[in-house]
């Protein structure tokens, strides 16, 4: 069977973050650190504190939202599937590394390999993710399969040379 890759929230469990209250923490957090957070949505808060050095404070206050609710997150359909399939698997998410992991342990799901935002130096759609938990299951990208429900998991698989599939 061939290798697939899946997005983690809205493809194979449904992670039940606040985003609202996370951006509102953000901004809080950004502020205390003596910038001037604004109104914009969470990931242009991650860009603002990638541009000023404070990406930790990004994962420590957005990360622990995530942790939280992955220690919650229902199963999706498609978790049966990555438990049923006799191919390399992997995850890689725009989630932190350790919200997936929580939120797979918590369902049984063992993939050959996790990747999320923090785990290499860029976040989808920037095809580096993708590739690093290809380069992990030992799988080249013309033989995969991404398997996510956004735009920017489309996006992703399109720029790592990888077929996408939505979820249905």
């Amino acid at each position: 069977m061939h290798p697939v890759v899946y997005d983690l929230d809205g493809t194979l469990v449904s992670l039940p973050v606040d985003w609202g209250r996370a951006r509102d923490d953000l901004a809080a957090d950004l502020r205390d650190c003596g910038l001037e957070a604004g109104e914009g949505d969470l990931w242009s808060l991650l860009e603002l504190a990638e541009r000023t050095g404070h990406r930790d404070r990004f994962e420590a206050v957005v990360g622990e939202h995530e942790r939280a609710a992955a220690r919650e997150a229902p199963a999706l359909a498609l978790a049966e599937e990555l438990r049923g399939h006799d191919g390399p698997v992997g995850v890689c998410s725009l989630n932190s590394e350790a919200a997936c992991r929580i939120a797979l342990d918590r369902h049984g799901l063992t993939p050959d390999a996790v990747v999320g935002r923090d785990t290499v130096g860029s976040y989808k759609p920037d095809p580096e993710p993708l590739l690093a938990t290809l380069s992990a299951m030992g799988v080249d990208a013309g033989e995969a399969l991404f398997v996510g429900d956004s735009e920017r998991d489309r996006e992703t698989a399109e720029r790592a040379g990888v077929r996408f599939r939505w979820v249905e």
